[in-house]
């Protein structure tokens, strides 16, 4: 049987990370894999989480199964992170594996409900929602997003794209800190979006993977408030590691707000996929979210040391810019100040973005999207220096 099966295509953040971790040059820098790190290149586990791991440990008694859905304390905590109060009534939700679980589920379920749903996806966007979409068998549909010529959003393109959503299709949106270019939606722009759907008969599908790294936690679910509030059908997906650093305890969590009179039925449904994919989600790190969104002190000490980690990155995007625009005689690269999250597409060509990796040792994928939390002070003036390099 399985003599039957073809190589699968690498996946390029993999491929970059063994091509970085087999570079001997001691001066290589790494701004492809989407992790924070701090200014010495260590990815830390939060003093909030430290301290709910060990209050943890020592009043666990049991390692038994969680529920299908995850533990209900887990659920109703973030449903009030991601959207405040009101939604309870609403809310359907499950724990995931992370937040590609999460994307996981929500298609899957996308498709049980209306299996002749399209799915709308910004170009770019993450490229695990259209490899997720393609092995389901979905049909996928990209709307213009990203204007490669301004660094900013094609919005008008936008808009006119999304004229071709027909009732019950998905649209794909990210709620703060797009990944992969940095360049987000306005407010304005986002009445203006919820409109269009809303005349159109789309459900929103949010990813919301960095709530808190871009204009702050609350600023950052804004826009996925405005959509909740605004449709009678919305999907959002939502992960904790980049939020609260636990990136290998996979901490996600699914939420499908319907009616309140649906909410049994959809709950019903949402419980049956996890069976079917894996069974009863890992608890570990919703345990540890739990515990500090229910502790008043541990709760002050995550949102001080993820304000920190804010600031640190909006530090680091401005400081790349100044360092640009000195290096580069030009203003072509400010728009990396303006940009929020982890993620700046910086329109380099594959080729230059090539260059750098063989002539500078700075690791970035093809299409030039650079992690700036991947940088620190001393690497930023190298890193504007190669560019200036590879483009001059």
């Amino acid at each position: 049987m399985l003599e039957t099966l073809n190589p699968q295509p690498q996946d390029k953040i993999l491929q970059l990370i063994a091509m970085y971790r087999d570079d001997p040059r001691t001066t290589k820098i790494d701004l492809g894999v989407g992790v924070y790190k701090d200014a010495t290149g260590l990815t830390p586990v939060m003093r909030a989480v430290k301290a709910a791991e060990k209050q943890l440990w020592e009043v666990e008694k049991t390692k038994t199964y969680t529920g299908l859905a995850g533990e209900p304390a887990y659920n109703a905590a973030l449903v009030s992170m991601i959207l405040g109060e009101g939604f309870a009534d609403r809310a359907a939700s499950v724990a995931t594996p992370g937040g590609t679980g999460a994307i996981r589920q929500a298609l899957e379920l996308i498709r049980m409900a209306n299996p002749k749903a399209r799915v709308w996806m910004s170009a770019p966007t993450w490229p695990n929602h259209p490899s997720i979409v393609k092995y389901l068998g979905m049909t996928g549909v990209e709307y213009s997003y990203f204007d490669v010529a301004t660094s900013g959003i094609d919005f008008a393109g936008l808009m006119a794209d999304l004229e071709g959503v027909a009732a019950g299709d998905a649209v794909l949106l990210h709620g703060c800190c797009h990944n992969p270019t940095g360049a987000n939606l306005d407010g304005a722009q986002w009445d203006q979006v919820i409109a269009l759907l809303q005349r159109k008969g789309g459900v929103p599908f949010v990813d919301l993977a960095y709530q808190g790294f871009g204009d702050g936690l609350e600023e950052d679910a804004v826009a996925t408030r405005k959509v909740a509030a605004a449709f009678p059908e919305v999907l959002i997906a939502a992960s904790c590691s980049k939020n609260f650093g636990i990136y290998r305890e996979r901490t996600g969590i699914l939420v499908a707000l319907t009616s309140p009179d649906r909410k049994a039925v959809v709950q019903g449904n949402l419980n049956f996929l996890n069976r079917q994919n894996y069974s009863f989600p890992p608890d570990h790190g919703a345990r540890l979210v739990t515990m500090i969104l229910e502790d008043a002190a541990l709760t002050a000490e995550w949102k001080q040391e993820l304000e920190e980690v804010r600031q640190n990155m909006l530090g680091l995007r401005k400081t790349l810019a100044d360092e640009l625009r000195r290096a580069t005689n030009s203003d072509r690269f400010d728009f990396v100040a303006h940009h929020r999250g982890m993620f700046s597409r910086l329109g380099l060509t594959e080729a230059q973005v090539n260059r750098l990796r063989e002539e500078h040792g700075i690791y970035m994928v093809g299409d030039s999207r650079i992690n700036i939390a991947g940088l620190n002070a001393k690497t930023v003036p190298v890193l504007a220096a190669a560019i200036a390099a590879v483009i001059g």
